[in-house]
C-alpha cells in the first residue's frame, strides 16, 4: 500500500538576487498557508503540506530557478546552538589548497583530480592525503604564503555569517583535512575559537612531502567536534556542521544542522540543508 501522508513543515527559499516573481512562483507550488518574507532574497512557505511527491517538484523549480529550498520542522533560530564548526577547504574558502600548493608544483591537474575523486568519496582520504602531499617534497615553504595571499579567498557570505553567529554568542571551529598553515592564519584573522588540521613537514625551508603526526580524516573530524563539544559542555546536538565533501559526513551526522554548502551530491543528499546558490549566510535565513 502507498503511503499518501502528509507532514505540515515549512519551507524556506532563497536566491542571491531579489526577483520577488521568482521567489512567488516556487513558493506558490508549495500551497502555504502563509509566506513571511526574511528578506529581499528570501521568504518562508508556513504550513505546506508536504508529501514525498512534492520534494521533488519544488527541488526541481527551486534549481531551475536557482533558489536553494530548505524544508524544516517549524521554525528554528540560532539561539538553540552554541557552536558553528566549519569544513575550510571549498567551505569557508573558495579553494582546495593543496590543488594551489601542487599549482606551485606543475602538478595541480594531477593533484586535483585526487582531490575530486577524495571529496566525492571515491578514494580513502588519509592514503590519498599522503599520496597528493608526497607529490609536494622539495617545494620551497614560501609557495604556502603565496597561496595564502593570492588565491585563498572567503567564500562569499562567510564574513557575514560569522559576524552574526559570533554575535549571538557561539563559538566557532574550524576543523580541516588541509594544513595548520592556513587554519592559523584564518583563526587570527577571522578571530575563530578552535581550528584543528594536518600539519606538512617542513625542513631547511622546503616541504618533505609528509605530514606530521595523524590525518585529519571523516573520522578525526567528528572526534574534534565531539572534543570541542565536551569542553565547552554542551551536547552535538547544539553544533552547526557545515561541510561539502564526503570526509565532512560524520561530523556533520552527528550535528543539530548539517549544513553542505557547494557540495558534492552524497553530501547534499545527507545534509539538513543545501545551500547550492546563496552563500554561508544563508544559514541565517533558515535559522531566522
Amino acid at each position: 500500500m502507498t503511503n499518501t501522508k502528509t507532514i505540515t513543515m515549512n519551507l524556506i527559499l532563497q536566491g542571491l538576487d531579489g526577483d520577488s516573481a521568482r521567489l512567488e512562483r516556487i513558493a506558490a507550488l508549495a500551497a502555504p498557508t502563509s509566506v513571511t518574507r526574511l528578506g529581499p532574497n528570501a521568504v518562508r512557505c508556513e504550513q505546506i503540506a508536504y508529501s514525498p511527491a512534492l520534494r521533488p517538484t519544488i527541488e526541481v523549480a527551486a534549481q531551475a530557478a536557482q533558489l536553494d529550498a530548505t524544508y524544516m520542522m517549524g521554525q528554528r533560530e540560532l539561539s538553540e546552538f552554541k557552536l558553528v564548526a566549519m569544513d575550510m577547504d571549498s567551505t569557508l574558502i573558495t579553494i582546495e589548497c593543496i590543488d594551489e600548493i601542487a599549482d606551485m608544483q606543475g602538478l595541480k591537474p594531477q593533484v586535483a583530480a585526487i582531490t575530486e575523486a577524495a571529496m566525492r568519496g571515491e578514494l580513502d582520504f588519509a592514503a590519498s592525503l599522503k599520496q597528493r602531499v608526497a607529490l609536494l617534497e622539495g617545494l620551497d615553504a614560501s609557495a604556502l604564503q603565496r597561496v595564502y595571499d593570492e588565491r585563498l579567498k572567503l567564500s562569499l557570505g562567510a564574513e557575514k555569517m560569522l559576524a552574526a553567529v559570533q554575535a549571538a554568542g557561539l563559538k566557532t571551529l574550524l576543523v580541516s583535512g588541509g594544513f595548520t598553515f592556513f587554519t592559523e592564519r584564518l583563526k587570527e584573522r577571522l578571530g575563530l575559537d578552535y581550528t584543528h588540521a594536518n600539519a606538512l613537514e617542513i625542513v631547511d625551508g622546503k616541504l618533505t612531502g609528509k605530514v606530521l603526526g595523524g590525518i585529519v580524516d571523516a573520522e578525526e573530524k567528528q572526534r574534534t567536534v565531539e572534543r570541542v563539544c565536551a569542553e565547552m559542555g554542551i551536547a552535538p546536538s547544539q553544533a552547526i556542521v557545515m561541510g561539502d565533501g564526503a570526509n565532512d559526513l560524520k561530523m556533520m551526522g552527528i550535528a543539530g544542522l548539517s549544513v553542505a554548502f557547494r557540495a558534492k551530491p552524497v553530501v547534499r543528499s545527507q545534509a539538513d540543508v543545501a545551500l547550492n546558490f546563496v552563500g554561508l549566510d544563508g544559514l541565517l535565513n533558515v535559522l531566522s
